[in-house]
């Protein structure tokens, strides 16, 4: 679980929550429709992900944050909540299946379920206050029947440190069951001696055939700048992925060996910085799909560092023969919308009428551009984007005014590989100087758009809210056909 700047937002909050046992939480009232860009009623938010499969139901266990992290003196005091779909349209609300229950029990961090001999193992971080008032995080474990009411096992915690590892940053399990039968556990830590001091970050690997006793073996990644925190591990058509988290922002290696040797993929699509610490599972059909969330900014303004807790995310994952992996939307999990409007692009400078009701923009010295008006604040626009020969860069800039003051730019470059939404940016995008399908949808502020079917890129907005789109490109010749605009419906209960 991260603790990017917690004690900042600590301090901004204006308040330090000393609170019951454990934030209330109410099933009846959540969302039962989607759970893309899902928040949780009231002032309580979606933190951590930690997605789960088995016999064609999607376990979304998550962790419940309250205020984003100020709970219990904020030390989080996160609980795992639970929502389950079968077919990632229509999904059911559980109450707490892991809560606080305890005083000494500051979070139920994150961590990772596995379904071994009829029954399902939850491994997770308690964060804690030890004797000397430090802050530790040691690893406890609980067991159930139907993967809905969960017993936690004792001693509880089960395993307080690891000899040369750090206490205070030892959470986020990562567990499966080879094929012997033997538990495994990636955990998120630092080295406490590692060569280079600044490349601390690590995952202690621990092994126990019987849940008792515990076998340290070399990490199974080091090297990393901060703790990488929320693994993931599974293997999935011919390779092996170890995927971690620095900072929040996901990145994975591979290989065709279960511990390594593990290799850099060609492009990390996982990476989206505002996406944060993605975790995956498998679902009907061999496909993957993965959970994250979008976190929130510090006091609502756009160009301010983002703070614990937001929105659920989603993507679909592909592969690539060599392994590489791709996102996109579920397709099941797009937010429903309403008949497509009759708006249309209006030329603005060097524009001319293309095909199908679509524009044609070239100015080999500078931006051409058209607009369109009266566009809903939520909603889903679809287009292709065809270039032509070389340009600097093409794109729409949303939520902008008439003049074209404003709004947040969706910029693709060919020759840089980049997309770019507002102020974040995915890096090794291919293909950009083809025809491109781009997916673009607006809800609340979270802007989130599918390039192509291949990469996926999503921000958190607040201040700019214009009605119009415009379409640009700058040195270059690029058509935007097939436009279609259509309002997002409101979401069921």
């Amino acid at each position: 679980m991260k603790n990017l700047f917690l004690a900042i937002t600590i301090v901004l909050t204006g308040h330090v929550a000393f609170a019951q046992i454990g934030v209330k939480y109410d099933p009846t009232i959540q969302s039962t429709s989607t759970m893309q860009y899902f928040k949780p009623k009231g002032n309580l938010f979606v933190g951590d992900c930690i997605p789960f499969s088995l016999d064609g139901t999607y376990y979304y266990y998550w962790l419940l944050d309250s205020a984003h992290h100020a709970s219990l003196n904020g030390l989080g005091g996160h609980q795992w909540a639970l929502s389950t779909s079968s077919d990632l349209k229509t999904w059911k609300q559980y109450p707490i299946v892991l809560g606080i229950d305890e005083p000494w029990e500051k979070s139920i961090c994150t961590g990772s379920v596995a379904y071994y001999k009829g029954k399902y193992y939850a491994f997770y971080a308690t964060r804690l206050v030890n004797a000397e008032g430090n802050v530790n995080e040691q690893l406890s474990y609980a067991i159930s029947k139907d993967g809905i009411h969960f017993d936690k096992q004792k001693p509880n915690p089960f395993y307080t440190s690891a000899p040369g590892y750090s206490k205070r940053n030892f959470r986020d399990p990562k567990v499966f069951v080879d094929q012997a039968g033997e538990f495994h556990l990636f955990v998120s830590s630092d080295q406490e001696d590692p060569v280079m001091k600044r490349f601390n970050g690590c995952l202690v690997h621990l092994s126990s055939k019987d849940l008792k006793t515990w076998t340290l073996h070399d990490p199974i990644l080091t090297g990393q700048k901060s703790s990488p925190e929320c693994p993931d591990y599974f293997f999935w058509k011919g390779w092996y992925y170890l995927v971690y988290s620095d900072d929040s922002n996901t990145s994975y290696v591979k290989s065709k060996k279960p511990y390594g040797p593990w290799e850099e993929p060609r492009y990390q699509a996982l990476d989206e910085d505002w996406s944060n610490v993605v975790k995956t599972a498998s679902f009907k059909n061999d496909r993957r799909i993965a959970a994250a969330w979008v976190p929130n900014r510090k006091s609502n303004q756009d160009n301010e560092h983002e703070i614990f807790g937001g929105n659920s995310l989603f993507r679909e994952v592909t592969q690539e023969p060599d392994g590489t992996l791709n996102t996109s939307f579920p397709a099941e999990m797009i937010p429903e919308t309403g008949t497509p409007l009759n708006l249309k692009p209006e030329p603005m400078y060097k524009a001319k009428p293309g095909a199908s009701g679509g524009i044609i923009l070239s100015d080999g010295a500078g931006v051409a551009s058209a607009r369109i008006t009266h566009i809903p604040e939520n909603c889903r626009i679809t287009l292709t984007v065809k270039p032509t020969g070389l340009n600097q860069e093409y794109g729409l800039v949303v939520k902008a005014d008439e003049k074209g003051n404003g709004g947040y730019k969706l910029n693709l470059s060919s020759n840089n590989k980049t997309v770019s939404l507002g102020n974040t940016s995915i890096y090794g995008v291919n293909g950009l100087e083809s025809p491109v399908k781009i997916d673009l949808v607006m809800k609340d502020g979270i802007l989130d758009a599918d390039i192509d079917h291949r990469r996926t890129i999503v921000n958190r907005t607040y201040q700019q809210n214009g009605n119009t789109v415009w379409l640009y490109a700058k040195h270059g010749t690029v058509e935007f056909l097939n436009i279609e605009i259509r309002p997002l419906a409101e979401d069921k209960q």
